[in-house]
C-alpha cells in the first residue's frame, strides 16, 4: 500500500518536470526537526545577480504545495527584479510551519541562517509573508546573505511600506489608463488581506481619498484596520462580490481564478499578492470581461527595491529607493502601452520585457 501511494504522488507531481519547465537553476530542501525547520529554497535565475527573495512562512497542506509555491514565487522574483531594473536574480524560501509559532522561533531562524550561508551567496533572503525584522535579524546572526534588517542596524527595515507605495503608484497609473485620471477620490477599492503590506496600502488609499472596503482571515488584524482607518469590512468570501472600481488582492496567491473571476465587479485588478492568477487560462477570461490587469510582480517590486538597495556599494539610501519605487508608475504605463502595441496580455508583456533584459545581460 505504501508503495502504491508513493507511486501515485510521483505520478501527480513531477519535480524535475516542474524545475525544467520553469527554468530553475537550483532547488534545495533543508530539514532540521530539532528546531522545527522544513525549508525549501529555490534559485530561479542568477544572470543579473544573486537571487534575492523573501522567506515566507506558511502551513502548507503537503510538500507538493510547498514546492510549487517556492518555484512559482522564485520565478516571479526573477521577473520582478529584472523589470524593476535591479542587478538581482530571483529566489525564494518557503518554510513549512504555522506563521504564528513562538516555540524555538529564534533557534529556527538561526538554523535557517546557517542554511542560507551554506549556499555561498547564490541566494539572499529577506522578510516576507509571516516573517519580521526580528526574524531576519536572527537569520543574519549566522549569514552575510540577509537583507531587510532594521534601520538602526543600517538596513532597509521593513519592506512592507515600500511594497505598498509601489502598488499605490501602479493603482494611480491604472486609474489614469482606465478612468482618465490618477485621482482616487470617489473611487472604491476592495482590499483582500490587510496584513503588513495591505495595511499600508489601505492607509495610503485613504489619504488619497479612496473609499476602501477590506477583508482578512484574521479577525484581530481586520478589526485593527477598521478601527484605525474607518473603512468597511466584509467577510473573506464576500470580498469577491463587492462593487468596486479596483480589486486589490494582498493575501495569498491564486485568488483570481475560474470561480472568483466571474464574481468580481471591478474595472482594474492591481494588488500586492504574488501569483494572483491561478494560471494562464485567466488571460482570456480577464480580457473577455474587459478588465485591466496590472501584473503583480511588476507593481509589488517596491519591497525588493528597498531591501536590494542594501547590496548597493553605497548601502541603503532613502532618496534612491524613493525615486526607484516611484518609477513603478511609469513602468506600469509602459506595460499597459506595450500590451496594447503587441496585442498581448499585460502579464505576458511584462514577463517578456523582463526576459529581454536578462537576455541582454546574458549576451554581454
Amino acid at each position: 500500500m505504501r508503495v502504491a501511494v508513493r507511486r501515485e504522488r510521483i505520478m501527480t507531481f513531477s519535480l524535475m518536470q516542474e524545475v525544467e519547465s520553469r527554468g530553475h537553476e537550483q532547488l534545495v530542501v533543508f530539514h532540521y526537526p530539532e528546531v522545527g525547520l522544513k525549508a525549501f529554497v529555490a534559485v530561479h535565475n542568477s544572470v543579473l545577480g544573486p537571487a534575492l527573495g523573501g522567506c515566507r512562512l506558511r502551513n502548507y497542506q503537503n510538500e507538493n504545495e510547498a514546492i510549487e509555491d517556492v518555484l512559482r514565487l522564485s520565478e516571479g522574483m526573477t521577473y520582478k527584479s529584472a523589470i524593476a531594473g535591479m542587478p538581482l536574480g530571483g529566489g525564494k524560501a518557503c518554510i513549512w510551519i504555522d506563521p504564528h509559532f513562538t516555540e524555538k522561533r529564534r533557534e529556527l531562524f538561526n538554523q535557517f541562517g546557517k542554511c542560507v550561508e551554506s549556499l555561498s551567496g547564490r541566494y539572499v533572503t529577506a522578510e516576507d509573508m509571516g516573517t519580521t525584522e526580528q526574524d531576519v535579524a536572527w537569520v543574519k546572526e549566522h549569514t552575510r546573505f540577509a537583507t531587510g534588517v532594521s534601520r538602526e542596524e543600517g538596513g532597509a527595515g521593513d519592506p512592507s511600506p515600500w511594497t505598498a507605495k509601489g502598488v499605490v503608484q501602479a493603482i494611480r497609473a491604472g486609474a489614469e489608463a482606465r478612468f482618465g485620471t490618477t485621482a482616487l477620490t470617489g473611487k472604491t477599492v476592495s482590499v483582500q488581506g490587510v496584513g503588513h503590506v495591505g495595511r499600508y496600502i489601505v492607509e495610503q488609499l485613504c489619504e488619497l481619498g479612496a473609499s476602501v472596503i477590506v477583508t482578512d482571515s484574521y479577525e484581530e488584524t481586520l478589526r485593527s484596520v477598521v478601527n484605525d482607518f474607518g473603512v468597511k469590512a466584509v467577510s473573506t468570501d464576500e470580498i469577491y462580490d463587492v462593487e468596486a472600481d479596483i480589486y486589490c488582492p494582498c493575501a495569498i496567491g491564486q485568488t483570481v481564478n475560474k470561480d472568483t473571476l466571474p464574481r468580481l465587479k471591478c474595472s482594474v485588478i492591481a494588488g500586492a499578492a504574488n501569483n494572483q492568477l491561478s494560471d494562464s487560462s485567466m488571460y482570456d477570461m480577464i480580457e473577455d470581461r474587459g478588465l485591466l490587469y496590472l501584473p503583480d510582480f511588476a507593481i509589488n517590486s517596491g519591497g525588493v527595491i528597498s531591501v536590494g538597495a542594501e547590496l548597493n556599494d553605497s548601502g541603503w539610501n532613502e532618496s534612491w529607493v524613493t525615486e526607484k519605487v516611484n518609477a513603478i508608475f511609469d513602468t506600469t504605463h509602459l506595460i499597459i502601452a506595450e500590451s496594447e502595441k503587441r496585442k498581448r496580455f499585460s502579464e505576458e508583456v511584462a514577463i517578456q520585457l523582463a526576459k529581454e533584459r536578462i537576455e541582454e545581460a546574458r549576451s554581454r
